[in-house]
């Protein structure tokens, strides 16, 4: 029931795609997993990357699917050499390559033989990406002020005025609330690109925080939610410009 209500609110947007895979198998695997999703469109399928570049360079491509193991130029060293590559989910048989995909920020890491059910996860994660950084394209003046966290097997729907702080956990992050937390596969740098810049600040290299939850700032501390967080040195005089000053009654 939960990926069809996705499907039925994005059915606006459509994803092309491109699959860039060595292998012929693979490659028509994917393309016939593309084809089942409603908000996917296969723009067309390479076998190496160097081929991939005409469609990057034409601006054809929203999503890769990339495998890692190419000949001639890897999937990681082609992704490295573009200067603003698409979203990109990494299709491999090799697990030793996931620290690439957390360097790299891909959406995710499949690993082969892959499973429609996985495809279908990583796909709406692309999905709502690339709502959060194209807000015009899903017909709309502003960006969305919620988004979809997959918890297990299912996909769970968050608004970001409940978010007290987001805390690092290297290729992870845990989302704070009031009542609960909630872990996610996602760096905080990533988190920190696709939140709305005036509603979210980053106080610390472990803290990004709801600007909107802060009690009060005292020192080299934030209290959010009645948790005292560390802030950054050369990070309080920006903090204070962005929020405080402008909201201060007397002086």
């Amino acid at each position: 029931m939960m990926e069809e209500n996705i499907e039925k609110q994005t059915d606006k947007i459509v994803l092309r795609c491109l699959v860039v895979d060595d292998e012929p198998v693979a490659r028509e695997g994917l393309s016939d997993f593309v084809a089942k999703v409603d908000f996917l469109e296969l723009a067309g399928t390479c076998a190496s990357a160097l081929e991939a570049t005409g469609y990057i360079n034409k601006g054809e491509v929203d999503l890769i699917f990339l495998d890692i193991n190419m000949p001639y130029l890897s999937g990681t060293d082609f992704l490295e050499s573009l200067e603003n590559p698409p979203l990109t989910i990494f299709t491999t048989a090799y697990s030793e390559y996931a620290l690439d995909g957390f360097r790299l920020q891909v959406v995710d890491y499949l690993m082969k033989p892959i499973a429609f059910k996985r495809f279908y996860q990583a796909a709406v994660n692309a999905l709502q990406q690339f709502n959060l950084r194209n807000p015009a394209e899903n017909g709309e003046n502003s960006q969305p002020d919620y988004m979809y966290i997959r918890q297990g097997d299912s996909f769970e729907k968050i608004y970001w005025e409940d978010i007290l702080y987001i805390e690092s956990m290297q290729n992870y992050a845990k989302l704070h609330f009031r009542q609960n937390k909630k872990v996610i596969h996602q760096t905080l740098s990533s988190l920190e690109e696709m939140l709305p810049k005036d509603e979210f600040f980053r106080i610390h290299k472990s803290y990004l925080i709801n600007v909107s939850q802060i009690d009060s700032i005292m020192g080299g501390r934030v209290f959010v939610g009645g948790i005292e967080l560390p802030l950054s040195r050369h990070r309080k005089e920006e903090l204070l410009k962005q929020v405080v000053y402008k909201n201060l009654i007397s002086k």
